[in-house]
């Protein structure tokens, strides 16, 4: 091995050969030049240098020597990464406005920033909301959808109290929840709720101006979302969602059934000639796995299926799947 070889680093990781090494040199006094050629770093960092009495030799510098040198170093380095980052603010401010004039877009507020963890996420959403003056528009599938807390509540009040609108989509297994009725129910104001058999994933779209979304399938992480084309996108998709919904709230309306297929049916139906497995049909529809079981079971019944197979058949030669209510 040769000095050349050395691999470079820091006199804040210094190798276990180069420590070895100062250890002896300082437990002896001094060492020869030839033995240090593999650590050349010694030298380098100004822990070992030329013997006066002998070039031949090296001596250890002390170490409460060393040290304060190899601060002063990284303090000049530090301060002088700093200058650099000023040198380059002061360059690019004036820039920075010219562009922003010229989009008309704030410079300091980003376009897409990931939140981690329930407090952060909740603390933007409430900051949010509390600057909101118009609509908040909700998305809330079942795999997500906890009892709102008192204090979501006086938030979302407040938006109410502000002359605000709420609307609200949930699938079609939360009609009945009680925890989302009570919820609706506790509010005084504009706030209105559809259901739909499927919906997407969790999304809060506040005043068209700010959206959060998951970032993961936990719920740990969140995005939200500033960006003019994403937020448009988003609000003309809950709108159209919205469209298709069956109102739940202020006013229920009862999806009416067809020929003795109900609604719930003919959607279990729809995913079952696409060949899902009742697990997902359950999980798509937002009901468990025995419910699920239990609306394929009189479906079956209904058209008169004596197996999985002929269901199928069934479906598809009764019709039921082009039937609107």
């Amino acid at each position: 091995m040769s000095g050349a070889t050395h691999a470079q680093h820091g006199p804040e990781e210094l190798c276990a050969a180069g420590t070895a090494l100062y250890e002896r040199a300082l437990h002896d006094g001094q060492l020869r030049a030839e033995n240090a050629q593999n650590v050349p770093c010694l030298a380098d960092f100004g822990l070992l240098r030329p013997s006066l009495e002998n070039p031949a030799l090296l001596e250890p510098v002390p170490p409460a020597v060393a040290l304060p040198r190899l601060l002063r170093t990284a303090e000049d380095r530090i301060a002088g990464e700093r200058r650099r980052a000023e040198l380059l603010a002061e360059t690019f401010e004036p820039l920075m406005r010219i562009d922003g004039r010229r989009t008309g877009s704030a410079t300091d507020t980003p376009t897409l920033r990931l939140l981690s963890g329930s407090a952060q996420i909740n603390q933007a959403i409430t900051e949010a909301m509390d600057g909101a003056r118009h609509e908040a528009l909700s998305i809330q599938p079942h795999t997500v959808r906890d009892a709102p807390h008192d204090r979501a509540r006086l938030r979302d009040q407040a938006l109410l109290d502000r002359g605000g609108r709420f609307r609200t989509l949930y699938q079609h297994t939360l009609r009945h929840a009680p925890a989302v009725i009570a919820y609706h129910e506790q509010l005084d104001g504009d706030s209105q709720a559809r259901t739909l058999d499927e919906v997407t994933d969790r999304l809060i779209v506040i005043d068209g101006a700010v959206a959060y979304l998951p970032a993961n399938d936990d719920g740990t992480l969140a995005l939200e979302v500033r960006h003019p084309a994403l937020l448009r996108y988003f609000v003309t998709t809950f709108d159209r969602l919205w469209r298709l919904a069956t109102p739940m709230y202020p006013q229920a309306v009862q999806p009416p059934a067809v020929n003795g297929i109900t609604p719930r049916q003919r959607a279990i139906a729809a995913l079952l000639t696409e060949g899902h497995t009742d697990a997902a049909v359950a999980e798509r529809l937002g009901m468990n796995i025995r419910t699920a079981r239990l609306h394929i079971a009189k479906l079956a019944a209904t058209l008169g299926s004596d197996s999985r197979a002929q269901l199928g058949y069934l479906i598809a030669r009764s019709g039921i799947l082009g039937q609107e209510p």
